[in-house]
C-alpha cells in the first residue's frame, strides 16, 4: 500500500502500520503490546486490564478542558480469512493491500479494516498536536469478533468518559444509535461408525464461491448459505435413496455466513448416475435462485474413498436437522424509527465432523431481547429433537436507541455541517460492544460510525478510501463541538 498516496495521510498511515501486526481474535498480543508502547512514548497515560483492553488518555487542548471527555473506542482484533487456495498464517504474515479503484482491498485475505480503520483513527488523534478537542479516552478493547471478551470483561470505571463513539461500523454517512443482541447455539450429535451397506458408492459434493459476509449486517441481503444449500441435496438423497453420510464439513466462524463446504454421502450403486443427475438439476436450479446474490458459486461431485458411515439412525437426525433448522431473517424490526431493519435472525455458520461426533455451530440475533430468547429456543428446539446435545452461552445484550442523546445530536450537526446534508440516523442488526458498555454504564451516551467497508469477515472484504477522509472531517468537526460538562 502506498499510503502516501491516500488521504488522510495520518490515518493511512496508522493503518499500514496496524496491518503489520498479527491480531487475531484471542491473540491479539502484539496488538496490544503496541499500544501501550504507543501511549507510553507519546507520553499519554496509558492503561492495560487483565484482559488485554487498552486505554490511552489525551489531555484537552487549550480552551477546551470544560468540555465532557468522550471516550473514542474500536477493537484490536480481526476475523482471519483466506481463499483455500493463498497461503497465509494470520499469526505470524502482515497483510498485504493494494489499491483497486476507490478500494482498498487485501491479497486473497480478509482486510482487517474490522476495525483496524477505527484504530488507525484513534492513533492518528492521539499522534496529532494540531486537532481541538475536550479530554480524550482512546480505548482499544480485545476479542470482538468472537465472543465479546474485551468489553464483556471490562470493570466499571476502567472507561471515565460521559460519551462513547464506537468507530466500528462501516456505511459512511449512516449513524448507528442501537444494536442487536445475540447468542450462539451449539449441537453436538455423537454416533458410531459402521460399513456402508453392500454395493454402495461413495460420493464427495462440494461447493465454493459464494459471496457470504456478515452474517448480522448482510444477512438482509439473503445470500445463500453453503451449510443450507448442501443440507438440502443430502436430506433429498437420504429421502430419495437411502443414501448414508459420512462427514460434513463447512464454515469457520460463528459471525459468517458460509462461503464453501463439502460432504460425502453414500448412495447405491444402481442409482449412481440418476445421483448425479440429480445433482446437474439441483445445482442449476440454486444458481438461478441465487443468480443476483452469489455469481460465482462453483459446484462439484466426484467418487472418493469408500469410508465407514454414520450410523444410520444418528446419520437421518443429522440430515433433517440440518434441513430443518432455521436460518436468516426470523422477523423486521416494528418500530418505524428502525425503517424496516431485520430484528431477529439466526446463521447456520459452522458443521465439524469427527469419527464419533459432528458439530453445529448457529449464531442468533435480535434488537429485542424476548425474540432473541425465543429464536435461540426454536433452534435449540430442532437439534433436541434430533437427539443432539445443546449449550447456549450467555451471549451479549442489544443496545437501546436513547431518544434524547446530545452525543447524537452533536454527530448529525456536525455532519450537515461539513457536508450539507442529513445522515441517515438508524439501528444495526450486528453486535456491537455498545450493548454491553451500556450494561455497565448505564448513563454512558453513545454512538457508532465509519468508513465505508464491504464484505466484511471474507476475503473480500474491501474499504472505501474517500469516505475515510469524510469520517476523519466529521469526527474533528464533532470533537470541537461537545458540550462542555
Amino acid at each position: 500500500m502506498n499510503k502516501m498516496n491516500l488521504k488522510p495521510a495520518r490515518v493511512f498511515e496508522q493503518f499500514a502500520k496496524i496491518n503489520e501486526i498479527p491480531r487475531p481474535s484471542k491473540h491479539e498480543e502484539k496488538m496490544t503490546a503496541y499500544l501501550q508502547e504507543f501511549g507510553k512514548s507519546h507520553g499519554l497515560e496509558t492503561i492495560v486490564d487483565e484482559i488485554g483492553n487498552v486505554l490511552i488518555k489525551k489531555p484537552a487542548t487549550p480552551g477546551y478542558e470544560n468540555r465532557q471527555t468522550v471516550i473514542l473506542q474500536s477493537h484490536q482484533d480481526m476475523v482471519c480469512d483466506k481463499l483455500v487456495d493463498v497461503e497465509f498464517d494470520f499469526n505470524t504474515d502482515a497483510i498485504q493491500t493494494y489499491v483497486d479503484g476507490e478500494w482498498l482491498k487485501a491479497k486473497g485475505t480478509t482486510l482487517g479494516a474490522d476495525d483496524g480503520i477505527g484504530c488507525a483513527i484513534e492513533l492518528a488523534i492521539l499522534d496529532s498536536d494540531d486537532i481541538e478537542h475536550g479530554p480524550l479516552e482512546c480505548v482499544f478493547t480485545v476479542d470482538e469478533e468472537t465472543q465479546l471478551t474485551g468489553a464483556s470483561a471490562m470493570k466499571p470505571g476502567f472507561m471515565s468518559g460521559t460519551m462513547l463513539i464506537n468507530l466500528d461500523s462501516e456505511d459512511e454517512g449512516e449513524m448507528f444509535v442501537s444494536c442487536a443482541g445475540g447468542r450462539s447455539t451449539v449441537a453436538t450429535f455423537r454416533f458410531t461408525r459402521e460399513d456402508a451397506p453392500k454395493d454402495y458408492f461413495f460420493i464427495e459434493i462440494s461447493l465454493k464461491g459464494l459471496t457470504g459476509g456478515h452474517s448480522g449486517d448482510d444477512i438482509n441481503k439473503r445470500r445463500a448459505n453453503a451449510i443450507k444449500i448442501l443440507s438440502r441435496f443430502v436430506y433429498n438423497m437420504e429421502e430419495k435413496y437411502g443414501s448414508r453420510l459420512v462427514s460434513f464439513n463447512s464454515g469457520k466462524l460463528h459471525n459468517a455466513i458460509p462461503r464453501d463446504g463439502r460432504a460425502i454421502i453414500a448412495v447405491p450403486n444402481a442409482v449412481k448416475e440418476q445421483v448425479r443427475a440429480d445433482w446437474n438439476v439441483f445445482t442449476a436450479a440454486v444458481e438461478d435462485e441465487f443468480h443476483v446474490t452469489d455469481t460465482s458459486m462453483a459446484f462439484k461431485m466426484e467418487s472418493t474413498e469408500p469410508a465407514k458411515v454414520i450410523s444410520a439412525e444418528a446419520g437421518k437426525n443429522i440430515v433433517r436437522a440440518l434441513q430443518a433448522v432455521d436460518n436468516g431473517i426470523f422477523a423486521i424490526c416494528q418500530d418505524e424509527a428502525l425503517g424496516g431493519m431485520v430484528e431477529t435472525s439466526s446463521n447456520i455458520a459452522v458443521v465439524k465432523t469427527s469419527e464419533t461426533e459432528m458439530e453445529i455451530l448457529a449464531s442468533q440475533r435480535s434488537n429485542v431481547m424476548s425474540n432473541l430468547d425465543n429464536q435461540c429456543n426454536t433452534i435449540k428446539a430442532v437439534f433436541q429433537l434430533a437427539g443432539a446435545e445443546v449449550i447456549q452461552n450467555d451471549g451479549y445484550p442489544a443496545w437501546k436507541m436513547n431518544p434524547n442523546s446530545q452525543l447524537t445530536k452533536a454527530a448529525v450537526d456536525a455532519y450537515k455541517k461539513i457536508f450539507g446534508k442529513e445522515p441517515i440516523v438508524r439501528g444495526i442488526h450486528a453486535g456491537l460492544e455498545c450493548g454491553l458498555f451500556s450494561e455497565k454504564y448505564p448513563e454512558l451516551d453513545m454512538v457508532s460510525f465509519g468508513p465505508t467497508l464491504r464484505d466484511v469477515h471474507t476475503p473480500d472484504e474491501r474499504l472505501l478510501i474517500p469516505t475515510v477522509q469524510m469520517v476523519w472531517d466529521h469526527l474533528l468537526e464533532m470533537l470541537k463541538h461537545i458540550p462542555n460538562k
